[in-house]
């Protein structure tokens, strides 16, 4: 199992690049950061800084989207730190939450993804693609690599990341709904002649190594808070019966009010009160290192092939070292 992390382009952004570092000195293998432009600072400015600091990190997103950036420049930005940095990239991607809603527009919808996925990957692996009624290509670039992995919790959603990714992302770390998940994509990519196999299945959740489980759990309440935004879509779509969507997915977010962006991914976000302790056990990784790795080897044999922490909490250089020196050695 490959391990990754991912951070909030706080400024300041040396930041960003020590953690990038310190986690390549630790065993991890690959470097996330939100990308919510308005929010946070801009990523992809970043991403120069943090493949320059270390020598075998990939970098990328997770997850960025197909409105926030044309879909020529998002393809341009991975194929130029590509050919500086040497194949050191990968675009998650998905509809876009706060990215989005934060600017006044809603998430896209599945079948712009599609289309932009295969425009983004096509150009920045330098091949020749349809865009807006052209033929387009970057001159520059012959060749190379882009994984393109897709977040997903629906069942539309999940289909086409089994049709056309080359990687899935869950957000969230429930052995119970990663299966189900993890199955719906594979059975999609059967169905659609690729080797079911071949696909990265990454688990992304707030862990937090610590003996206090009620500070643990008040520090990563704001994940539940931001799964829940997703999971209100699906529900306003299939309704929460559970026959489209598992109910330990859709139950949690009866009590659910407001959400408050500009709190978005931040311990002590007030606007996620509602989500309980339960949800937060299920959803995020939690208590002292053989806790980790009891789940992450449940997880293991589910098929996941990377778990990567939201570091948004107290404990970022704790919760690290304590991969670092117990959890990635104990499953490497």
């Amino acid at each position: 199992m490959d391990f990754g992390v991912v951070l909030q382009t706080d400024p300041p952004a040396t930041r960003v690049v020590e953690l990038t570092r310190r986690a390549e000195e630790l065993g991890f293998t690959h470097c996330y950061t939100f990308d919510s432009h308005v929010l946070w600072q801009e990523p992809f400015v970043i991403y120069g800084a943090m493949l320059a600091a270390t020598e075998t990190m990939t970098i990328g997103p997770m997850v960025t989207n197909p409105g926030t950036r044309d879909w020529t420049v998002i393809a341009s930005l991975f194929a130029t730190l590509n050919d500086m940095y040497g194949e050191r990239t990968v675009c998650g991607i998905g509809r876009g939450d706060s990215a989005m809603r934060v600017i006044g527009h809603p998430p896209c919808n599945l079948a712009t993804l599609e289309e932009s996925i295969g425009v983004i990957k096509g150009l920045a692996e330098g091949r020749e693609v349809d865009y807006n009624g052209t033929r387009q290509s970057l001159p520059w670039r012959t060749g190379g690599t882009l994984p393109v992995w897709m977040a997903a919790y629906g069942p539309k959603a999940l289909a086409l990341c089994g049709r056309v990714a080359d990687g899935y992302i869950l957000q969230l770390a429930d052995p119970q709904i990663a299966e189900w998940t993890i199955g719906a994509v594979r059975r999609a990519a059967a169905e659609a002649g690729r080797d079911p196999d071949g696909l990265t299945i990454c688990v992304v959740a707030p862990a937090y190594v610590g003996d206090n489980l009620a500070h643990q759990r008040d520090q990563v309440r704001w994940f539940g808070g931001m799964v829940g935004n997703h999971v209100a879509d699906l529900v306003g779509r299939y309704g929460a019966d559970g026959s489209a969507v598992p109910q330990a997915l859709t139950d949690y977010i009866e009590a659910r009010g407001g959400y408050d962006y500009a709190e978005h991914g931040r311990a002590g976000n007030v606007h996620t009160d509602f989500v309980p302790d339960e949800v937060i056990d299920r959803f995020c990784i939690l208590g002292d290192e053989a806790a980790h790795i009891a789940r992450l080897e449940e997880l293991r044999e589910l098929g996941v092939d990377q778990f990567a922490i939201y570091l948004m909490h107290d404990q970022q250089d704790e919760t690290l070292d304590a991969y670092g020196q117990g959890v990635i050695p104990a499953l490497s």
